[in-house]
């Protein structure tokens, strides 16, 4: 019996050795296959297919936005863009701007602290743009007086508006001023 199970173990270690012999010869003529079908593409495919294979994809990197005006620090937002296009605005309807500034000062009429953007358009009026405090969505204010007169009256500004923006500050200020007729005939 033991005869037998020698003869057994050697017949099935001849068939693993061949079985295991021939995969090893199909791969190696699969790979040579593969290497010929390479070698015969032209150079400039070769490095295509080595960059087809080694190259990660990268991620597609957002571009950054640029923050909006109306989200930038409060001086650099008044100093920079709400005042040039003010002034820009009002020049274009044939009016001269003598003076406009941002002061932290007393808001005119009620004399309580704030930012002031104080306007005088020469020969037609003043007007005092007020901030209550260092942030555009703050509660706002505006007076209006004719020339060489102290305001009389204080009103509020855009105080339902949700979303402020240098847009909506300008056209609300010119309408503001039309409204009186202080820069043109409705």
């Amino acid at each position: 019996m033991e005869k037998n199970l020698d003869t057994n173990n050697e017949v099935n270690k001849e068939i693993s050795d061949n079985t295991t012999n021939q995969n090893l010869e199909e791969i190696k003529e699969n790979k040579s296959e593969k290497d010929i079908s390479i070698n015969n593409v032209d150079s400039a495919t070769k490095v295509v297919i080595k960059n087809e294979i080694n190259t990660p994809e990268k991620p597609i990197a957002k571009p950054k936005k640029d923050l909006p005006v109306e989200k930038k620090p409060f001086p650099e937002f008044i100093n920079m863009h709400l005042i040039p296009t003010l002034t820009e605005e009002i020049n274009q309807r044939g009016l001269e701007i003598n003076n406009i500034n941002l002061t932290n000062t007393n808001r005119p009429i009620a004399g309580d602290k704030c930012w002031v953007i104080n306007c005088e358009i020469k020969d037609t009026c003043n007007f005092w743009l007020s901030f209550e405090k260092d942030d555009i969505s703050s509660l706002k204010s505006i007076s209006l007086s004719k020339p060489n007169q102290k305001p009389s009256i204080i009103e509020s500004f855009l105080i339902d508006e949700k979303r402020i923006t240098l847009k909506l500050i300008i056209s609300r200020v010119l309408q503001r001023l039309n409204g009186q007729k202080l820069i043109g005939v409705n």
